[in-house]
């Protein structure tokens, strides 16, 4: 169906073709024909639209209804989770700055500026010129013997087969091309991660793919064969994902191609089961025993882990671990709720899961608390597009940001939501062969690469603008939110920030002080609370 309409034009051409004697009327209808086949075979040729290649003709229509649909309110397909609008607005940023188009918008903002949770930052009357993007950060303390440079603008956990092997090649050439990292995804580490050699973060979920044992726990000398590559700059145990978390997977075994097996090392045609937990570790402690065994594993290459947050007597409790073992995880990566996925039950997609800055102000908050801000890196990962999107996050206290869906669309995703079905029209979801061929890796890697620099020059004049230097100074006072139509208050005054080491000398902020009382580093579990006589 897809090709319904070049072949129904190559044929009135030629059935047109043979009938042009006999008068003008088929003339006529041979020159639209002929025209519209000439588009068609165009559009099977060119490598910079993915729609095209994969619908010649019909992708027109689409493209001629984007120029004539509905501006501001009306535009927007749904909403960010603090009531800005959301998809379509950003997703059109996205698009210009993967393709270097100028993103300017006349006649100001489209923004509701006095509706409730509308966000901005303060400018400056000294601001500073943007003196440069490449905004770095070291990840690895003395315990790392291969600390990393990190962008602060990474690509986020995404694997192959729920992407494609052009969608892969194009973000890891993108990566290379932009000294930046693309992490894994559980899927582990395919053949075309490795084709274009950009660095890669190595994701071990609950399946250990790529690193286990045919009973499905993790091998040791598996996982040591792929970490050691000088590709792998970074480790990361996935504890859960803000599209699902608590919640396990299973890809049906009609679904495990031959390629997706060698990357996982599962066998070919057999349900490819990701636990909802680990096997490896049960209690915080272990977990940070694991760490360790993965860093020595890795030669010395940086571990860390990264959830969405649930219960804060657990994240409490593996900062107890961290001060009872003295070992540290080198990062920690908050996921949002919010994050996306290709299929997740509507229940844990909708109602699962602390959101985005609620669980990086917790998470920060318990490791400036217990005294190990310092010592460990924490990253941000959920709906992150725009340079004020990362500021934002910054200012929260995030060292740096990771984007799934941002470089979804500078692969020229439209959001379809048919990612579960097979048959993405662009070509990024998608193991179908024929699909995935309309997306050129050359041409997308470069809008890759082209989104990843615009958007953090995006924040340097951000930062500039603020009269900082860099990043790292944005603070909670630099973000001001509308909390009604009459009141404005600084994320300083939205949210509450402890002390360094409060958390250890007994804090009375609530729920902080109730919530580190039930954590306990030898489980997960809470302690009872103590029940006194009345």
């Amino acid at each position: 169906m897809r090709y319904v309409a070049i072949v129904a034009s190559l044929a009135g051409t030629l059935a047109f073709g043979l009938l042009i004697s006999y008068g003008l009327v088929f003339v006529a209808l041979f020159a639209l024909c002929a025209t519209a086949s000439a588009i068609g075979v165009w559009d099977l040729l060119q490598t910079s639209h993915s729609l095209r290649r994969n619908y010649p003709i019909l992708a027109h229509i689409r493209f001629g209804l984007e120029k004539i649909r509905p501006e501001i309110r009306q535009y927007f397909l749904e909403s960010e989770t603090d009531g800005t609008p959301f998809n379509r607005s950003k997703r059109a940023v996205a698009y210009q700055r993967a393709k270097g188009a100028l993103d300017k918008r006349p006649f100001g903002t489209h923004q509701n500026i006095y509706g409730d949770n509308f966000e901005w930052i303060n400018h400056s009357i000294n601001p500073f010129p943007a003196g440069g993007h490449d905004f770095r950060i070291t990840v690895g303390d003395a315990e790392c013997r291969q600390p990393y440079a990190l962008s602060l603008f990474n690509i986020s956990a995404m694997s192959f087969g729920a992407l494609s092997a052009n969608a892969i090649r194009s973000l890891n050439k993108g990566a290379r091309l932009g000294a930046f990292a693309h992490d894994t995804g559980e899927g582990s580490i395919s053949q075309y991660h490795r084709e274009h050699g950009g660095d890669l973060i190595w994701e071990i979920g609950s399946g250990y793919f790529g690193c286990r044992n045919d009973d499905g726990t993790f091998c040791d000398q598996r996982f040591a064969a792929q970490a050691t590559s000088p590709q792998v700059k970074m480790i990361e145990i996935k504890l859960s994902q803000g599209a699902k978390p608590g919640h396990g997977g299973v890809l049906p075994g009609a679904k495990v191609t031959p390629e997706i097996a060698e990357a996982r090392g599962v066998p070919l045609g057999i349900d490819c089961i990701s636990p909802a937990r680990h096997s490896a570790f049960a209690t915080p402690l272990e977990l940070m025993r694991f760490i360790v065994r993965l860093r020595e594993l890795s030669d010395g290459k940086p571990v860390g882990f990264k959830l969405c947050v649930g219960h804060p007597w657990e994240f409490m409790a593996i900062c107890k671990a961290m001060l009872e073992s003295g070992i540290r995880p080198d990062f920690i990566v908050i996921d949002g709720s919010e994050g996306g996925t290709g299929a997740a039950p509507l229940e844990f997609v909708d109602h699962v899961g602390t959101p985005l800055r609620e669980g990086l102000v917790l998470a920060h908050n318990c490791l400036v608390g217990a005294g190990l801000r310092d010592a460990i890196r924490l990253g941000a990962s959920g709906r992150i597009i725009t340079g004020f999107d990362l500021a934002r996050l910054l200012a929260l206290g995030a060292d740096w940001c990771n984007a799934a869906r941002g470089f979804m669309f500078a692969l020229g995703c439209v959001q379809a939501q048919s990612c579960h079905t097979d048959r993405c029209p662009t070509g990024v979801a998608t193991q179908n062969q024929w699909r995935q061929r309309a997306l050129v890796v050359d041409d997308k890697a470069g809008r890759v690469h082209q989104f990843h620099q615009s958007t953090l020059a995006a924040l340097a004049d951000l930062v500039g603008a603020a009269g900082l230097t860099h990043p790292s100074e944005l603070m909670p006072m630099h973000i001001l939110k509308r909390i009604s139509p009459s009141e404005v208050k600084s994320f300083a005054e939205v949210y509450t920030f402890l002390e360094r080491g409060e958390l250890i000398a007994g804090t009375r902020v609530a729920p902080y002080a109730q919530q580190w009382a039930m954590a306990d580093a030898q489980r997960f579990a809470p302690v009872p609370p103590i029940r006194t006589a009345a």
